[in-house]
């Protein structure tokens, strides 16, 4: 038995020291780095634990039907986000992305009611007018689209790039 022990810890020692040495290599690799943290994301925008809100997406309106007040959105990889995407006008939208399948979503919030997710919705649907707040933590950096497919060619399209 007590053999048995020293060959285990022993074979455990063989396996972690490479793993804990490439760690500390990694640290000091980081702590030669010239750049403050705070600038290895972007200039303007920091990480932090709490959520921020993205500007909200309005989907139509009383005057336009296909009017979006907002096309484009950029985010930071790490960052949690709370978004909300808005329905004004009567028409019935159902809004898709790629995001959602490179973000770690946390939960979808309709009227005070929540729906926790453990995986990406498929689409959002708006069958009148409403808005659902989406809140989630980008992980995967790139350039994801957004749309209300039946309706991209009159103008509601855009694009969401996490850095």
């Amino acid at each position: 038995m007590k053999t048995y022990r020293t060959f285990a810890l022993a074979a455990l020692a063989t396996i972690l020291l490479p793993i804990c040495a490439g760690m500390a290599q990694e640290k000091k690799d980081d702590d030669d780095d010239d750049k403050p943290a705070a600038q290895t994301t972007t200039a303007t925008e920091k990480v932090t634990r709490a959520s921020k809100d993205l500007p909200e997406l309005v989907l139509g309106s009383a005057k336009d039907q296909f009017a979006v007040n907002r096309k484009d959105f950029e985010l930071v990889s790490g960052q949690g986000y709370r978004w909300k995407i808005t329905s004004a006008a009567g028409l019935e939208y159902k809004f898709v992305t790629d995001l959602f399948r490179h973000v770690w979503m946390n939960q979808i919030v309709i009227e005070d009611l929540e729906v926790h997710m453990n995986g990406a919705p498929a689409w959002l649907e708006f069958d009148s007018e409403g808005t659902i707040q989406v809140q989630f933590t980008a992980v995967r950096p790139g350039s994801y689209t957004w749309s209300v497919p039946d309706l991209a060619d009159k103008g509601m399209k855009g694009t969401i790039t996490i850095k």
